[in-house]
């Protein structure tokens, strides 16, 4: 563990010891207890601003998917769909229910994080693969 000296000024110090007395625990264990609540928090919101029709949801496995806001479609459908399978945006405009800004977006989106798409892609493949089939 990690050491860090940390300088709270009074008034916030005597809070933070009175809630953590409330909770039976050490100051220190009630800052480490609201830094990683505060980092959960954070985590949960990890859109990016550069897209605002792409956003986060959490998959059944609670890993963080990029999706087009509003619809469930995953980012990573409508890259398959345009690089290996070859689907105009007129296509995927169709097929997904979806406007074209949309899919231009979650394109601009793949380029833009093309190495976190990828790497689902490969993990899904890869469990697909492990698979019996039914």
């Amino acid at each position: 563990m990690a050491r860090y000296p940390l300088n709270l000024p009074a008034q916030l110090k005597r809070e933070a010891e009175e809630w953590a007395a409330r909770q039976g625990i050490s100051l220190n264990q009630f800052i480490m207890w609201a830094v990683a609540e505060k980092i959960g928090a954070l985590r949960q919101t990890i859109d990016d601003p550069a897209f605002p029709h792409i956003t986060y949801r959490r998959g059944a496995l609670g890993w963080p998917t990029p999706v087009v806001r509003g619809t469930g479609v995953r980012v990573q459908t409508i890259v398959v769909a345009a690089h290996r399978w070859g689907w105009t945006k007129d296509r995927i405009v169709e097929e997904f229910d979806l406007t074209k800004a949309q899919v231009e977006e979650t394109l601009a989106f793949y380029r833009a994080h093309s190495a976190e798409i990828d790497a689902a892609i490969q993990a899904e493949e890869a469990a697909e693969a492990g698979k019996p089939d039914a």
